[in-house]
C-alpha cells in the first residue's frame, strides 16, 4: 500500500492502482446506465449525474474494503460517504474544465450560518460552500470506470496547491503556471484527492468514454449540528 496519508499531506493526491476489480466496474457501469439518476445529457448521451448514493452499486463501491481501509487511515475509524457524482467525456460533451477547487457540499436544507456561503440548488439538492477548514478535512476519490490515456482528456492536478487554502481567481491564475500532473489511469484505478487541490482537464484528442465515479468522504461529526448531509 502506498503511504497515502503522506502523499495527500504533501501533494494533495495519490493514484492507487486497481482499487476495484473488473466485476465491480462492470456492475457500476450497468447500474449507472440503467438506474434512475439525475442525469445531465447531450444528444442522448449522459455526461454527468449527481446525488448517486441511493444507487446500491455506488454504495457498494464506497464500502469496498480497500477503499474503507484507506479512508480509515485518512479520516479515522468513523467516516462516511457523503456524495456521489458521475462524469464522462463523450463526443457530444468534450469540453475543457478550467482550473478550480471543489468547494461545495450537498446538504439537506439551508441554514444561515457564519462562514457558510454561496447557497445554491442543483438538481433539487441544496449546496453550500463551507469554510475551507471543513473542506481540508475531507477526501474525494475518483474511481475510473474506463482506461484514461493521455489522449482522452485526463484530469490534471497541481501538486501541493491544496496547502494554499481557498484561492482567489488571481491566485488560481498564478498557481496554474506551475507544472501540472496528468492522471493517466486504467479502469479500476482510483485517484484520492483533497477537495482544495487545483485540478482541470482538456478536451479529449480522441473522444471516447472516460467514465469516472467521484465519491466524497468526511469524518463523522464534521458538519455543524444545524446541518445534515443530503444523502449520507
Amino acid at each position: 500500500m502506498p503511504d497515502i496519508a503522506a502523499e495527500l499531506e504533501e501533494r494533495g493526491f495519490c493514484l492507487v492502482q486497481k482499487i476495484a476489480d473488473d466485476d465491480e466496474i462492470s456492475r457500476l457501469k450497468t447500474a449507472l446506465a440503467q438506474s434512475e439518476i439525475a442525469r445531465a445529457e447531450r444528444l442522448g448521451q449522459t455526461y454527468g449525474a449527481r446525488n448517486l448514493l441511493h444507487v446500491a452499486a455506488v454504495r457498494a463501491a464506497a464500502a469496498n474494503p480497500k477503499v474503507t481501509a484507506y479512508m480509515q487511515t485518512l479520516l479515522g475509524p468513523a467516516f462516511q460517504a457523503v456524495r456521489g457524482i458521475f462524469f464522462d467525456k463523450t463526443e457530444s460533451a468534450n469540453w475543457p474544465v478550467p482550473w478550480h477547487q471543489d468547494l461545495s457540499l450537498a446538504v439537506r436544507e439551508r441554514r444561515d450560518l457564519l462562514g457558510w456561503s454561496n447557497w445554491t440548488v442543483k438538481r433539487g439538492v441544496t449546496h453550500v460552500q463551507p469554510p475551507p477548514e471543513i473542506l481540508s478535512r475531507m477526501v474525494g476519490m475518483r474511481l475510473h470506470l474506463d482506461d484514461c490515456p493521455s489522449s482522452n482528456g485526463p484530469l490534471r492536478v497541481i501538486s501541493g496547491s491544496h496547502r494554499h487554502g481557498l484561492l482567489r481567481r488571481d491566485e488560481i491564475t498564478v498557481q496554474a503556471e506551475n507544472p501540472a500532473t496528468p492522471i493517466i489511469a486504467n479502469a479500476g484505478d482510483a485517484l484520492f484527492m483533497r477537495p482544495l487541490i487545483l485540478h482541470a482537464s482538456s478536451p479529449a484528442l480522441m473522444p471516447r468514454h472516460r467514465r469516472v465515479l467521484h465519491l466524497e468522504f468526511a469524518p463523522a461529526g464534521l458538519l455543524p449540528c444545524e446541518l445534515d448531509w443530503a444523502q449520507a
